[in-house]
């Protein structure tokens, strides 16, 4: 279903070191507990300098003969941390810009004006919301691009807002300004990871930089990878003290990748702290709230509690248009999260399938224009109407007299 843990706002420095997040759409409410890739499970909890290990070799020996004798690539690449992320970057470059060729093909980057990166000889991406021949580019430049911009920021001790905006830089395309989506932002979290691991643990962009390292693996559907990031995330946070807000940002990540795993109580318990803590703190009509009734109602449909997604959704839907707007991309998730509430209950009526339809209808168009036709919400809404059309035509079709 349609969550906002990822979500897809923009890294703030002035009151919290996160990126929220959206969660699923409810496509994954099909199946056990929705079209959940992997009901294994999740790997034993591991701290965080637990995801950078070597071979078994390189475990065995690191304390004894040190990694400057046996992994002489580790060491050059700084520890074995750096040389994780560094590797892990490269990877995800790979797949992306394979998984993009057909629809680069014949394009140059729109910041360095190649079509193969001068030094990585890395082909093209795009996946955002741009068209035509806009947005095309190397994963190597968007990175490279966003590192220079907060680098200027900093040096130049510019206020928050120019640094939040550079910031941005890391998920959202600077041209149509709506965020990477799938395996590119996969491909840009491990890019902010490995420039800013290295920094002091509380260091507010190094905070950002694993947030968004997790936001893009749970995007391209790497939950079992997310999951170490997200917990570590979260401890970490608890061990710096930092703000309720801040942790509440964490949980609620951690909620949407526990939900990808199929583990349902342990995110929907979160859920319900985060959406009541959120209440308390900011309000209904903070944003953060809004994001936080989504995921909770999210939630609540794989679960297939129906009648509770739509008592949550009819009171916050009204607030979220007025808040942030009919195209907001959060105003969408939510309105496609109810329209599949509806349709998918075994009690629906007959006015409630053409509700669900009617609604859906509205949001496809709106969602294609805003998003793109290639974006994930966009194919799920436009998904999810082919079948609450066919429910209705099932509903409304007499059966035949024997």
């Amino acid at each position: 279903m349609p969550c906002v843990d990822q979500i897809y706002d923009a890294f703030v420095l002035n009151r919290r070191g996160d990126l929220h997040a959206i969660d699923a759409t409810p496509a994954r409410w099909r199946g056990d507990v929705g079209s959940h890739r992997s009901m294994e499970p999740a790997r034993p909890r591991r701290r965080r300098d637990d995801f950078h290990t070597g071979n078994a070799t390189c475990q065995h020996d690191h304390w004894r003969r040190g990694h400057k004798q046996i992994c002489k690539r580790i060491h050059r690449g700084g520890n074995a941390e750096q040389y994780n992320a560094d590797k892990k970057y490269k990877e995800a470059v790979a797949v992306a810009t394979e998984a993009c060729a057909d629809d680069t093909k014949g394009q140059t980057c729109y910041i360095c004006t190649q079509a193969l990166h001068w030094k990585t000889k890395e082909g093209l991406v795009r996946m955002c919301a741009c068209r035509g021949t806009a947005g095309f580019a190397h994963v190597s430049c968007l990175a490279e691009q966003a590192k220079i911009l907060v680098a200027e920021a900093e040096e130049n001790n510019l206020d928050l807002k120019v640094l939040n905006e550079s910031l941005n830089r890391w998920h959202t395309c600077g041209l149509c300004e709506q965020r990477h989506h799938g395996i590119v932002a996969c491909a840009l979290g491990w890019a902010v990871w490995k420039t800013y691991l290295g920094r002091p643990e509380a260091d507010q962009i190094r905070i950002l930089a694993i947030n968004q390292l997790g936001n893009g693996l749970s995007v391209a559907g790497h939950h079992k990878d997310a999951l170490p990031v997200r917990e570590a995330e979260l401890s970490m946070k608890k061990r710096l003290g930092v703000s309720y807000s801040s942790i509440l940002i964490a949980q609620g990540n951690l909620a949407s990748t526990y939900q990808n795993l199929g583990r349902l109580k342990e995110s929907i318990r979160l859920r319900q702290e985060v959406y009541s803590g959120r209440l308390k703190v900011d309000g209904e009509e903070h944003y953060l709230t809004l994001t936080a009734a989504n995921n909770y109602a999210s939630t609540l449909g794989t679960l297939r509690r129906f009648k509770e997604v739509k008592s949550v959704l009819r009171k916050t839907i009204p607030v979220t248009r007025r808040v942030v707007g009919e195209s907001h991309e959060v105003t969408l998730r939510m309105r496609d999260i109810y329209a599949t509430a509806l349709y998918f209950d075994p009690d629906a009526t007959l006015e409630d399938l053409r509700e669900a339809v009617t609604t859906l209808d509205d949001l496809a168009p709106t969602a294609r224009r805003v998003l793109g036709g290639a974006h994930p919400l966009t194919v799920d809404i436009e998904g999810e109407l082919r079948d609450a059309r066919a429910a209705l035509r099932a509903r409304e079709t007499p059966p035949e007299s024997s």
